[in-house]
């Protein structure tokens, strides 16, 4: 099978944790008779450097072109001081909305590494939930927004709008999720104060009848910040939308010991987006001691989804796990002089997968 995939290096750190991506999946390709082609093109801050756009036109045609996008991170302080729509953060929303990708997938096992956690080790016991988050929607993509006025009579405002049949197709996914897992649905709002949030909780438990064997339960998203803090093995499937899964996603990943260990998956359209959710950390980029788990992950999670290849995708997820048991982990995971460099890691996963 020939995979063809566009890679979207980004900034700080991505292009180095992509490349260790890559070189795992063409481990994988040899070993399981595969051919990878996977071509990078530049997107955000490195858009705005090569051709003057955050998403130029021929990064966004070769998006277009292939059934999979292997992202690295987005985000170069040189340009904070843009307005936000020429931000090359706006690129990356751009290509979700493009894409039609609406459904952001976001696993967090603990056990991965349970002992670079802060949590004590019987919080961590039996945590293995994801996060589903609604992505094409909500505050981030509201009209009107903006910024008006002079000096101290400025005001912002932005717009929180969600639809039915938006808040419908994302449930599904949830829904259909846990069915896979545990069957167990947390939807998460704030039903109590937000117009959108009650439309939220009607349409989640509208789709719930059509899943009689799946627990659901709503959940006020304070309450879920500190579930995922106290009791983090109670939950499942975690649904909700954009800006509460943006937040609830970054604390969830203190589960598993590291922001750099988590992978994501964005779906629903016919071309998938995978990124780790870290950021571009620019601060460390070039110094070759990026965590490239993350970006690892979210490629076996792109043979999982995008190539049907499930058996290639448990390739990868159990090199991970001996990476782990061998001590191949970079600095932000442990606290010894062990230290692997990134490329260090991705070799270790490499030659695991490749036999």
């Amino acid at each position: 099978m020939k995979l063809k995939i566009t890679t979207l290096p980004g900034d700080g750190i991505g292009p180095e944790v992509v490349a260790e991506a890559v070189k795992v999946l063409e481990a994988m390709a040899a070993s399981h008779g595969h051919e990878i082609e996977a071509r990078p093109f530049p997107f955000g801050s490195s858009g705005l450097d090569e051709a003057g756009s955050g998403f130029p036109d021929e990064t966004r045609q070769a998006c277009l072109s292939t059934p999979a996008i292997l992202l690295g991170a987005v985000g170069d302080p040189r340009h904070d001081h843009l307005p936000p729509g020429e931000r090359p953060e706006r690129a990356l929303l751009h290509l979700r909305r493009l894409i039609e990708s609406f459904a952001n997938l976001r696993p967090v096992v603990a056990s991965y590494v349970s002992k670079s956690s802060p949590f004590r080790k019987e919080t961590l016991e039996g945590v293995d939930l994801l996060i589903v988050r609604e992505l094409t929607g909500g505050l981030y993509f509201g009209e009107p927004r903006g910024i008006e006025g002079e000096g101290k009579s400025r005001r912002a405002f932005n717009t929180l709008r969600y639809d039915a049949k938006e808040i419908e197709r994302i449930a599904r996914v949830a829904f259909d999720a846990a069915g896979k897992r545990r069957s167990r649905v947390t939807s998460v709002d704030k039903a109590n104060v937000l117009e959108t949030s009650k439309l939220w909780r009607e349409v989640v438990t509208e789709v719930a009848q059509d899943y009689p064997a799946i627990e659901l339960e709503h959940m006020l998203v304070d309450r879920a910040a500190m579930e995922l803090v106290s009791h983090p093995s109670r939950i499942d499937v975690l649904l909700t939308s954009n800006l509460f899964g943006d937040i609830l996603s970054d604390e969830a990943s203190m589960l598993a010991g590291s922001l750099g260990l988590l992978p994501s998956a964005s779906i629903g359209g016919d071309i998938g987006l995978y990124e780790p959710v870290h950021g571009s950390a620019p601060d460390i980029a070039g110094k070759g001691i990026a965590n490239p788990i993350g970006a690892i992950a979210s490629a076996a999670m792109m043979l999982r989804y995008s190539f049907e290849l499930e058996n290639e995708a448990r390739a990868i997820d159990d090199a991970i796990l001996e990476a782990f048991a061998a001590g191949y982990v970079t600095a932000d995971l442990t606290d010894s002089g062990d230290a692997k460099s990134s490329a260090e890691v991705g070799d270790f996963i490499a030659s695991r997968v490749r036999g």
